[in-house]
Formats: structure tokens, sequence, C-alpha cells
């Protein structure tokens, strides 16, 4: 099983029902009961990086000699803010954009494919359960249908939003616990920096070793830790609020932003770069809803996180007013000396906890990139029996604690860090509101008016903040760049190499007529035994056969060519599962086994073989063909018993691309660089239980 390709069923397949597990299908309908715990358990895991980002907003800012309304236009900034972006825009808008119950950056691109012809591979095909629409009723919509720059360029603002995203998980842990490990050096100045940052890197390594036992019970271990924190700082603010400047609130009004840029100008808007950090990790509201569900994610963030964002930054402001050059140590310092040890505890706690939500996200769309082809295979494991949507790989999680710890002990200093994560937290915000926007004229089909609002304040707001974080690239913001970078050259080239494969696949198929004729041949025999052969293409065998008939001068009695086809839709229903056909010749059949991109394959070796000979008895017994009578139906489900008693055996392809003299100096490099990331990833058959014994690569080479 080369790719994850496969022949569309027609309208004359069989459908088969298959035993399905109850952990695939997503809970609806759940009580108030449910949601509230589930909310208690997104403390641990989806707000961490947004409810911590007190540690580090303030001491972020490059500010010099700040004054009362200074500090005043910033706290309305960072209100609204949270008000726009975190509340309107995640919590009520973009938390309904899911993909049957997926989030993040690909669930909005795999939307927008699954409803319009728009994406860029011509295998991926819709689910049965969701017809794609055939008639566009937008202009933009013909506009992404019928130009390939228009595709190309949506699939690359896709890939940007997932890289970015994955940045936001190295950035996150980094700096929420390297900021909160500094609060140490207030009561021990002799407690040096390097220290600081070793304690750090340890208490990640422990963190990112945790990950292996999955997000529920990472959530339950840490959600008191959340709930602590929660409640602690908003009420220390309170006390701030009374004793240091009991009229912050009035700088709600948003005419103290306007008065805040006019005096301040360009000084003003730099200062941007560090009052975005407010509303970092927002983005995993969005991204974690695969873990969760929208309802109890926005229980928890109205009643919980917002007004604790609310009330902390009011009191750290109420402190800054009145102690104005205490700013590089702002939360810190507006701790009363009494609960210091207490709070320093559990901000270094809560810091540990702020890293899960966006290593979470980050596992989550690693995963969607993975299962829909446009990143190398990488284990994922589902840790719990009840949530497909938690998943982790051990990949991915060791390689993002090697960066974690790398970006603290090279990059210490917490600004520098601190700009790297305002232009990630940004870019990312901006992204998900253009591919928003797109879901909300195209698929919502909502009125223009209401769409132009919705741009045009949150395009406006983020592409201000982008365009603030971007005058600090030389300081730290090149770190996320070359991050992404390097991850987006990781899924074009893989994405490349997929569409040369399945272009020559197409290209070089075998008909079934051309099968005919192979086993014509007098010298072609067909052994004993059953053989399960994975074809890859649409409308057709892949060339590997006529390879192999040709080299093995054989095929099995029973051929059951099979194919693994990931949809662009997260989950695919039970009795869609498996799709069967018959053809035209005797004992060769096709297989087709869908799955969503939430979905698991969660079948065991001999379980998928008795599954699927089951499903074809059914199908001979219930296939309306005149031509057989009973008896001679009855005989060939005989002879698949037959078959299988003699031995089954599970043939795949190992192609590789042959890079000749006429070959581009493009091609070369990247067909070379796909080649070295397929022959280091993980097969598609191990996931399926088949043991090694039954296994058998058939090798060829495709011309470039």
């Amino acid at each position: 099983m080369d790719d994850h390709n496969l022949p569309p069923p027609s309208s004359n397949d069989v459908v088969v029902n298959v035993p399905y597990s109850h952990a695939c299908i997503r809970k609806q309908g759940k009580g108030k009961k449910d949601n509230i715990v589930l909310a208690y358990k997104t403390l641990g895991v989806v707000f961490g990086g947004l409810v911590t980002s007190p540690l580090y907003v303030y001491p972020s800012m490059p500010l010099n000699s700040p004054t009362e309304e200074d500090y005043l236009g910033i706290y309305s900034i960072m209100f609204w803010t949270l008000t726009l972006i975190g509340l309107v825009k995640y919590a009520n808008i973009a938390i309904k954009a899911d993909d049957h119950g997926e989030g993040g950056t690909f669930a909005l691109y795999s939307l927008l494919c699954r409803h319009f012809n728009i994406g860029i591979l011509p295998s991926k095909q819709v689910g049965l359960n969701s017809p794609k629409v055939t008639e566009s009723h937008t202009w933009l919509a013909k506009l992404f249908e019928t130009s390939l720059v228009a595709r190309r360029l949506l699939l690359f603002i896709a890939m940007l939003g997932t890289c970015m995203l994955i940045g936001d998980g190295i950035l996150t842990p980094a700096i929420s616990v390297l900021s909160a490990m500094d609060g140490v050096r207030a009561p021990f100045p002799s407690f040096s920096k390097t220290w600081v940052e070793t304690l750090s890197a340890v208490v990640l390594i422990f963190l990112f070793l945790l990950q292996k036992f999955g997000t529920s019970r990472v959530s339950f271990l840490f959600s008191p830790i959340m709930g602590a924190w929660t409640l602690c700082t908003p009420l220390v603010g309170i006390y701030s609020i009374i004793h240091n400047y009991p009229t912050i609130f009035k700088a709600l009004s948003p005419h103290y932003i306007v008065q805040f840029f006019l005096r301040n100008g360009k000084s003003g808007w730099l200062l941007l770069g560090g009052t975005v950090l407010c509303i970092t990790g927002s983005e995993a509201m969005f991204a974690d809803l695969g873990h969760f569900n929208p309802r109890s994610i926005q229980i928890a963030f109205i009643f919980t996180i917002y007004p604790s964002l609310v009330l902390t930054y009011a009191g750290q402001t109420a402190y800054l007013i009145k102690n104005p050059n205490d700013h590089n140590d702002g939360f810190y310092k507006f701790i009363p000396t009494p609960v210091y040890w207490p709070i320093f505890i559990i901000a270094t706690s809560a810091a540990i906890v702020a890293s899960q939500s966006l290593i979470s996200a980050t596992f989550s769309v690693i995963k969607q990139s993975v299962v829909l082809d446009y990143f190398p295979r990488v284990k994922i494991v589902h840790t719990s029996p009840n949530n497909e949507g938690e998943v982790y790989s051990p990949e991915v999680n060791y390689i993002l604690m090697i960066l974690c710890v790398a970006v603290i002990l090279i990059f210490g200093d917490g600004k520098d860090i601190g700009n790297a994560f305002g232009v990630v937290v940004s870019l990312v915000m901006l992204i998900t509101t253009i591919l928003l926007t797109l879901v909300m004229i195209m698929i919502w089909k909502t009125h223009v008016v209401l769409v132009s609002m919705y741009f045009c304040v949150f395009f406006v707001m983020e592409g201000v903040y982008v365009s603030a974080v971007f005058t600090k690239f030389a300081e730290g913001g090149w770190i996320p760049f070359a991050i992404s970078l390097i991850l987006a050259f990781i899924m074009f080239g893989w994405f490349y190499g997929r569409q040369r494969k399945i272009d020559y696949e197409l290209t070089h198929k075998i008909t079934f007529e051309r099968l005919e004729y192979l086993l014509g041949d007098c010298s072609v025999q067909r052994v004993p035994g059953l053989c399960f052969f994975y074809s890859n293409i649409q409308d057709g065998l892949t060339p590997i056969l006529g390879h192999y008939i040709k080299n093995m001068k054989s095929l099995h009695k029973v051929a059951v060519f099979t194919t693994l086809q990931y949809l662009l839709v997260p989950k695919v229903a039970p009795h869609e599962r498996i799709v069967i056909k018959k053809s035209n010749l005797e004992g060769v059949y096709c297989c087709v086994i869908q799955y969503g991109y939430a979905d698991a394959l969660n079948t065991e070796g001999c379980d998928f073989v008795d599954q699927v000979i089951n499903n074809l008895k059914i199908h001979i017994q219930n296939c309306p063909d005149n031509l057989s009578s009973d008896s001679q139906k009855i005989e060939e489900v005989s002879s698949i018993e037959e078959a299988r008693l003699a031995g089954v055996v599970h043939v795949r392809g190992k192609t590789r691309f042959y890079i000749g003299l006429n070959c581009g100096w493009f091609d070369k490099i990247m067909l070379a660089f796909y080649e070295f990331m397929h022959s280091n990833c993980r097969s598609g058959l191990p996931a399926l239980g088949v043991s090694l014994q039954q296994r058998m690569e058939v090798g060829m080479l495709y011309e470039a």
C-alpha cells in the first residue's frame, strides 16, 4: 500500500456494514453535566497558553518611561483584543466552522475541498456520506475551481498556517516555562539566568515524557492546577486594583486606544508586538476541537478564562501605573509578598500546563496532515477509547522536545522568544481569518454585509499586529520562519513526490481488460491462496500489478485488490466503511476501505481478513447477477474459503523514482528529497496489524 488512493465506488458497488467501534462515533447531544465536566477538563489542555499569558506580556514590551495614559491605552488594547479575537472570533464564530468535530487550519481547508472541487491532489475524493457540491453559487467558488494558481495559493496558506501552529507548539512551552521559572530570581538575585534556563529545560523534558499517557489523563492531572491559577490571579488582580488604581476600568473606553496612538505614534505601533501576546493560545480553542466539543470550550472560556484574564491584566496595569518602571517583571512584582511563593508554585505549574494546549494542538494538526497525505507518515497513537481526536505521536513528541529545549538554551532571552512568539500568534490568527472568510462566503452563504464587517474588523486588526511584529524579525522574529520554512519544505516535498507518483500511476495504470490479457498467457498460473494486493489509483489498478505478473508468472486464485482511502472528511459512517466490487474475472475482487482523517485504523490483521472475507461472501450472495445461479454462488464462496485455508499474503508496492539525466534540476532535488523521506517514513500496512510473515513487497522503478 504505497499510497492512500483508490477507485471511487460506483452506483453498482455494494456497500457493506462493518463492525465499528463506538469510539469512532463522535459524542453528540451531551447533557449539561457532561459539558461542565468537559469544560473543567479543557482548563488543563485547551486554555493553558491563553490564561498564562500575563507571565510574559508586559516583560515582552519595549516600554520606555511609560506614563499613566500609556498604561491605560495598553490595557484598553488588550481588553478589546481579548474581547474581539478571543470572545467574538474564536469562541463564537470559528468554533462553528469545525469539520465534523475537527478544528484547525487543515480542517478549514478540507471543509472547503469537501464542498467544492478546489483540492490539488486529483485522487482525493469526498465521502459517500458527504456529497460534493456540484454547483458553485458564488464567483469566489468558481474562481478557485477554474484557477490552478488560486488553488495552489489556498493550499500554501493552509500549509503556512499549519507550520506556524506547529511553531507555536515549540515556542509556547519555551516562553511559558522560562517566564514562570524566572520568578525565582526576585527573592534570590544570585540565581543566574543560566540556571533558570537549565531548570526550565529539565521541566520541559519531564512534560514531554508525560505526553504518552494521553490528553485525558494529563488533563485530569493538570486541570486542578489551571483551576487554581484561573481563580488566584484574578483575586490578586482585584486586590491590586483596590490598592493601586480603583478606576482602571475606565480604560475599557476605546478612546484611550485612539489617544495612545496619537500620543506615541510609531513607538505605540511597535508596542503591539508585545500586546498581541495577550491572545496567545487562542488558536488552541479551535485546533483542539477534536479533543473536546464546542459547547464545553465555550463554557470554559466565557465563564472562567475571559473574566480571569480581564481582571488579571487590570490588576497588573493598576500596579504598573503606581510603579511604572517595574514593567520588565510586570507579573511577579504585582504579587503581594505574603502570597508570593504560593503564587510562584502555581505559576510554574500553570506554565507547564500552558505548554500542553499547543502540544495537543500540534499532535492534532500533524495527524490531519499525515492522513490527508501532506506530511510523511509518522506513528499516530490514539490515547483514548472514547475520543478519537486524542492522539499522540512519539516521533513528533521527541522532535518538539528537542526543539523546545534548544530554543531555551540558545535564545534564553525572553524578549527574543517573545518576538518570535508574536510572529507566530499574529500570522496564525490572520490565516484563520482568511480561511474562515472563505467558509462564510462559499459554504455558509453569509450575507455580504456581515462578511464584510467580519473581514474588515479582524483582517485590519490582525494585519496591524502582523505589521508590528515583523519589525522584530532580526530580534528573534526569524525563529518561527526558520521552523516554518523547514516544515513547509518537508510538506511540499512530500506533496510534490506523491503527486508525481500519482500522475505516473494514472498514466500507466492496468485496466481489467489488460489484466485479463496478462492472465490469458499460458505461462501465467493461478496459484492456491488468498492475496490482498494493495492498489493505489483511481479507476484502474497499479502498474506494479503488471510488473508482478510478468516477473512472478502467477497470481493467487483469489486476489482482492484492496485500497485504504483517507477521505476529506473527519469520519466515515460505519455502513460506508467497506465497499466491495466484483470484476468480470474469476476470483478477482476490489475492496475499498474508507477512513476519514479523524478515524483510527484499529483493526488487527486476522480481524481485518475476517471482515473482508465475510463481506465478500455477503456481496456474492446479495449481488443481483442474473448469470450466476445459487450453486455457482455457493461454489464461489467455497473457493474463497479454500484460498484462505491455503494461505494469506499481503502484497504492496515499494516504488522509487528513477531520476535520469533528462530530469531538470528542480525534479532532481525535490524527488530525491521525497525518496529520502519515503524510505524513512512508516509503512501503511502495520496500521492493519499485518504480521511480517504475511507481507510481501514488490519493487518497481518509476521513470521521473
